[in-house]
């Protein structure tokens, strides 16, 4: 990027993170780079994130949103709005389903997305389950396009994790985390279950300037992170504060989940 003074940057948002990471680490000044823009999909991430990666490279980051199914890139994508990603109703035509009852919902509830291809041929699929959950929104943009738009990917249907009897979301807790400047955007969710009771823990990175040998500390650090996350999600997680840089990165779609739970 920085000897071919390359513009655009196309991946996961977990890899623009790791190569952000890089990128401080080289020594070499971010002003050299010449990056304007990001184009990230593949996995949810959050409006929080987004900020993350905006001021840690320098650029406007854009979400884009395809599934190999139906055509892979390019089944919809930001504009310079950044208010929801447009779908591409000439090709798709998308709704919104509950993903229990498979019932048809409203403009703006939140469910699982659906897709029927209109100009497919190879392959053509109808009313297509692609477990994403999110919501569609009719207005005009501010940009002036006219195309529906999807709000941002809340998760999957298949990836929700039920921990004591409470829907949790991987993205519910990351934009706790994107939220404190004291720590990294990276963390992991571990789940288990010990004498028939869900364990629910949750490791997330300190930044450098926050981490401390003193205990006093580091407790502190923790009780404001887990009363942060237990009003969002509804449940205290057993958080666990790790060292800078201990939590394995990511090349390709982050794996933010363990769930060692065996449930017959």
């Amino acid at each position: 990027m920085h000897d071919f003074g390359a513009k655009a940057l196309a991946s996961t948002p977990s890899y623009a993170l790791f190569l952000a990471e890089t990128i401080k680490d080289s020594g070499l000044p971010r002003e050299e780079f010449e990056l304007k823009v990001g184009i990230f999909g593949a996995e949810p991430w959050t409006e929080n994130m987004r900020k993350e990666l905006e001021e840690k490279l320098g650029i406007k980051a854009y979400d884009i949103y395809g599934l190999t199914e139906i055509i892979g890139p390019g089944v919809g994508c930001e504009c310079e709005c950044q208010d929801g990603t447009h779908l591409w109703e000439d090709h798709f035509l998308p709704e919104i389903i509950d993903p229990e009852t498979l019932e048809p919902l409203a403009p703006g509830e939140h469910g699982e997305l659906v897709f029927t291809t209109i100009t497919k041929e190879g392959m053509p699929m109808i009313r297509y389950r692609t477990r994403d959950l999110t919501s569609l929104h009719y207005e005009k943009c501010a940009c002036g396009r006219t195309a529906v738009r999807m709000s941002r990917i809340l998760g999957r249907s298949d990836d929700m994790l039920i921990i004591r009897g409470v829907n949790v979301f991987p993205s519910q807790v990351e934009s706790v985390i994107l939220e404190m400047p004291e720590f990294e955007p990276h963390y992991l969710i571990v789940v288990d279950r010990v004498n028939n009771i869900d364990t629910f823990q949750v490791q997330v990175e300190v930044k450098p300037e926050f981490y401390s040998d003193e205990i006093n500390k580091l407790l502190e650090l923790k009780k404001k992170i887990t009363l942060r996350l237990q009003s969002v999600i509804g449940l205290q997680p057993d958080l666990k504060i790790v060292e800078p840089r201990s939590i394995e990165r990511s090349q390709g779609k982050a794996k933010r989940v363990i769930d060692n739970r065996k449930l017959v």
